[in-house]
C-alpha cells in the first residue's frame, strides 16, 4: 500500500524529578544535602532511510512517545536520561504541525534528522539548592513537560522527471519501457493509484529518476479526479514531460493548456520548471495526422512522436531528458511552508 500522507501525535519524555537527600554516613558529622538532579527526557526525533517508499507504517500506529527522564539519587546521582524515539521516514518527507499548519522541517537527504519533539529538562535536586544562607535546603524541582503535538507526515517523492499527463494518455507504458519499472497497466483510466518511480540508464554510471504521477483532469486541484492526492509530487521534479494522447476527445492544444492550468492552480512555480511534450501511441496515427503534429507548435516547441509499443522516438526522447538535466539544479526544497488547508484531530 502506498501511503503519501500520515497524521500522527508525538511526545517527548518528562524530565525526571530532582530529589531531596541528606548525606547518612557513620562517623561522618554534618553529612548535608545530596540530592541528585533528574535526567532529561527523551527526544522524538524523524531519520530520513532511503529504504522506505511509503508511510505506510505511520497509517496504522499513530501515537509515539519517548521514554522519561528518571529522578535523581542520593550521593549526587543524576538521573539517567530518557531513550530518544527515532522515526523512520522516507526521503522526502516534509513535516507540518498539524495544529498551525506551519512546516517544521524537511528531510531529503539519507540519515538527516529533525527533531519534532523535545524532551524536558531534568529537575534539580536539593544539593544545587545550598548557599551561605541556607546550608540545608529541603526543596527540590520537579522536571518539565517533555513537549508534545500532533505532527503531519507528507512523503514528496524525490525524482528528477515528472509525467504529466491526462488519464490514460501512456505514462505507465512509457515508464515501463524506459526504466523497466512494473506499473498496472491497463485500458481505463485512472489505471495508476499511486506514483511510481523508475530509474533511466541512458550511459554508463549516468542515469536519471523519473515518476509516474497519476493522471490529472480538468479541476484536479480543487480535489477532482486523483489529481490533488499527487500533485505535491511534482514538486521536487526537475524536468516534466506533458505526454499527450492523440486519442483523448481533447485536442491536443487543449490537453496542454488544461495540464498547464491545473499546475499553475496548484502553485505557480511549477510553471517555471523546463518541460517537454511528447505525444503518445505514435503507432496509431496516420501519415496525415504525422505531417500535422511534425510542424505543429505546443507550448512554443515542436512536439515528439513516441510510441511505446514500437520504441519510436524514445531513444530521442531520453537523449533530451538527459541533456535538460545536465544544466539543471538538484531538486529544489518542497514549495509550501504551510499546510494549505486546516487539519483537525
Amino acid at each position: 500500500m502506498f501511503i503519501d500522507r500520515a497524521k500522527i501525535y508525538v511526545k517527548a519524555g518528562d524530565g525526571g524529578r530532582g530529589i531531596v537527600s541528606f548525606r547518612r554516613e557513620k562517623h561522618v558529622p554534618r553529612g548535608g544535602p545530596d540530592g541528585g538532579n533528574g535526567g532529561r527526557g527523551g527526544n522524538v526525533l524523524l531519520q530520513a532511510d532511503s529504504h522506505l517508499t511509503t508511510l505506510m507504517d505511520y497509517h496504522y500506529k499513530r501515537h509515539y512517545k519517548a521514554e522519561k527522564g528518571q529522578p535523581g539519587g542520593s550521593s549526587n546521582k543524576t538521573g539517567r536520561d530518557g531513550e530518544d524515539i527515532v522515526l523512520k521516514v522516507p526521503c522526502g518527507t516534509v513535516v507540518y504541525d498539524a495544529e498551525t499548519g506551519k512546516m517544521l522541517g524537511e528531510l531529503v537527504e539519507p540519515g538527516s534528522t529533525l527533531v519534532v519533539a523535545r524532551g524536558g529538562k531534568g529537575g534539580r535536586g536539593n544539593a544545587a539548592f545550598v548557599s551561605s544562607t541556607n546550608r540545608a535546603p529541603r526543596v527540590a524541582e520537579p522536571g518539565t513537560p517533555g513537549e508534545e503535538r500532533w505532527i503531519v507526515l507528507e512523503l514528496k517523492l524525490l525524482a528528477d522527471v515528472g509525467l504529466v499527463g491526462f488519464p490514460n494518455a501512456g505514462k505507465s507504458s512509457l515508464l515501463r519501457v524506459i526504466t523497466h519499472a512494473q506499473p498496472k497497466v491497463a485500458d481505463y483510466p485512472f489505471t495508476t493509484v499511486r506514483p511510481y518511480l523508475g530509474t533511466v540508464r541512458y550511459a554508463p554510471w549516468q542515469s536519471f529518476v523519473v515518476a509516474d504521477i497519476p493522471g490529472l483532469i480538468e479541476g484536479a486541484h480543487t480535489g477532482k479526479g486523483l489529481g490533488l492526492e499527487f500533485l505535491r509530487h511534482i514538486e521536487r521534479t526537475r524536468v516534466l514531460l506533458f505526454l499527450l494522447d492523440p486519442q483523448n476527445p481533447l485536442p491536443i492544444e487543449r490537453q496542454f493548456a488544461v495540464l498547464r492550468q491545473e499546475l499553475e492552480a496548484y502553485h505557480s512555480q511549477l510553471l517555471d520548471k523546463p518541460f517537454i511534450i511528447a505525444i503518445s501511441k505514435a503507432d496509431l496515427l496516420s501519415a496525415e495526422e504525422r505531417q500535422q503534429f511534425a510542424h505543429h507548435l505546443i507550448g512554443g516547441q515542436l512536439p515528439l512522436l513516441i510510441s511505446s509499443i514500437t520504441r519510436e522516438g524514445l531513444d530521442t526522447l531520453v537523449q533530451q531528458l538527459a541533456q535538460q538535466l545536465q544544466h539543471m539544479p538538484e531538486p529544489a526544497p518542497a514549495y509550501a511552508d504551510r499546510f494549505s488547508e486546516p487539519l483537525h484531530r
